[in-house]
């Protein structure tokens, strides 16, 4: 079996993790290394881009939960781009909807990532903004 790696990519200077139609035990491992490697770029907001993302079991949700605790722990921010109905779903069932900021678009996750609108607070997913 090969070993699927994940780019990690800079948009207008924000790190980005692309991650294919399916995460899962598989694949989840080199997930958890490429968002180690974001987290290592200094910013203050990651973003994983999950919009061809279809699929993603408990392993893939563990790596995306342990970064998130690591950036809360470092001051920054996991930010989602989830667009798939059933990632959606596993993340309501799961509780994490709660727990992760996720956006309907890299442009809307981007936006919130700048850093304008971190200096003037967060952009909620709902697009309003949270001071704090």
């Amino acid at each position: 079996m090969n070993e699927v790696r994940f780019s990690v990519k800079e948009i207008e200077g924000v790190p980005v993790v692309v991650t294919p139609e399916e995460i899962d035990i598989t694949n989840a491992v080199s997930l958890r290394a490429a968002l180690l490697d974001a987290a290592s770029r200094g910013r203050r907001t990651m973003v994983v881009d999950m919009s061809g993302t279809h699929f993603c079991d408990t392993a893939g949700l563990h790596a995306l939960v342990s970064a998130h605790r690591r950036a809360e722990t470092e001051g920054s921010r996991v930010l989602l781009v989830v667009a798939a109905n059933a990632v959606l779903r596993i993340l309501a069932i799961t509780g994490l909807d709660t727990v992760l900021a996720r956006y309907s678009s890299l442009d809307d996750a981007l936006a919130a990532a700048s850093p304008a609108a971190q200096a003037k607070g967060r952009i909620s997913p709902e697009g309003t903004v949270e001071v704090g």
